[in-house]
């Protein structure tokens, strides 16, 4: 077992969809991320948030075992993002983004955050990922980076820069075009891999994910659900799913990678259950196996 370190955003979110609404809910990128990844390995946290979080989203976070010490706590509000979603829950519109604390975040790693093995970039400005990346002291068995078509389209050089340096980019299929120039998406999926990274996973939402490494490619299904309340923050609890197993296991062969793949697609699934991380606190490990277990069944196919 190896520790996992995440940088990205905390944020307070109000969400709409078909099937209900949350006020000012806990949320934001290193947030669903974390909270996913504890339940494999330990986590730490750089990120910042103002002067009016809720301390009970701080002790929910430290309950669960994920290291807030890097949350700094600035002069000022937290970031915050507000949402709808229709009946095609794959994709949000955005109603209100007021990044507050968020637009002046410069992450600065002490020490032993500086040292940690597994690094996730979530998905903030390039420049930021590419300047943590220069802060650690030693280089981490496996980087990983995620981003989103605001960094693809305004900060298409920067993003660049940083891709050349990491093993895995993990990205939305739409994104995935957007960034290859490409609309089909294994062509898409085979050029990001020509930028740099070795491993690109492909986020698909209801369509599960789709990745690309040196063994070639594999398709995970998303889990069939009856009920969907809120998609916010799956990607992001996937990638914890993936990156905590790695950093569990502390390997990254073929094979694990492909398991990782299963269990960020069972930690997204339960995400969507709920809004906000209200599913992922009530979750626990024997839960994660049974889903498991049930995506085994759903991947098996019998020779005929």
């Amino acid at each position: 077992m190896a520790e996992l370190l995440v940088v990205g955003s905390v944020a307070l979110d109000t969400v709409e969809t078909p099937f209900g609404n949350a006020q000012e809910v806990l949320g934001g990128s290193a947030t669903f991320f974390s909270y996913s990844a504890s339940f494999f390995t330990p986590v730490r946290l750089v990120a910042t948030v103002g002067q009016d979080f809720p301390e009970p989203h701080v002790k929910l976070l430290r309950d669960r075992g994920v290291d807030v010490g890097g949350l700094h706590v600035a002069s000022g509000r937290t970031f915050r993002w507000t949402g709808a979603y229709g009946y095609d829950l794959n994709e949000a519109k955005t109603l209100d983004t007021q990044l507050n604390v968020f637009a002046d975040f410069r992450p600065a790693l002490d020490d032993t955050q500086s040292r940690t093995p597994y690094l996730f970039l979530a998905n903030i400005d390039p420049e930021l990922q590419l300047d943590v990346l220069r802060q650690m002291r030693t280089r981490p068995r496996l980087v990983a980076l995620d981003t989103m078509n605001f960094w693809i389209k305004g900060k298409r050089e920067p993003l660049l820069r940083v891709l050349r340096e990491v093993d895995v980019v993990t990205i939305n299929d739409g994104e995935a075009r957007q960034l290859a120039e490409e609309p089909n998406l294994v062509k898409a999926a085979r050029k990001i891999a020509a930028l740099g990274p070795r491993t690109v996973v492909v986020k698909r939402g209801e369509y599960g994910a789709l990745l690309l490494d040196d063994g070639g490619f594999f398709v995970v299904p998303a889990y069939p659900l009856e009920a969907i309340f809120d998609p916010t923050g799956a990607g992001d609890t996937f990638a914890g799913g993936f990156m905590g197993y790695l950093a569990f296991r502390d390997q990254t062969d073929a094979a694990t990678v492909r398991r990782a793949m299963v269990y960020g697609s069972v930690m997204a699934s339960f995400t969507v259950e709920d809004f906000s991380l209200n599913r992922l606190t009530r979750l626990d490990a024997r839960e994660i196996d049974q889903r498991y277990a049930e995506f085994e069944v759903l991947m098996r196919l019998e020779r005929g």
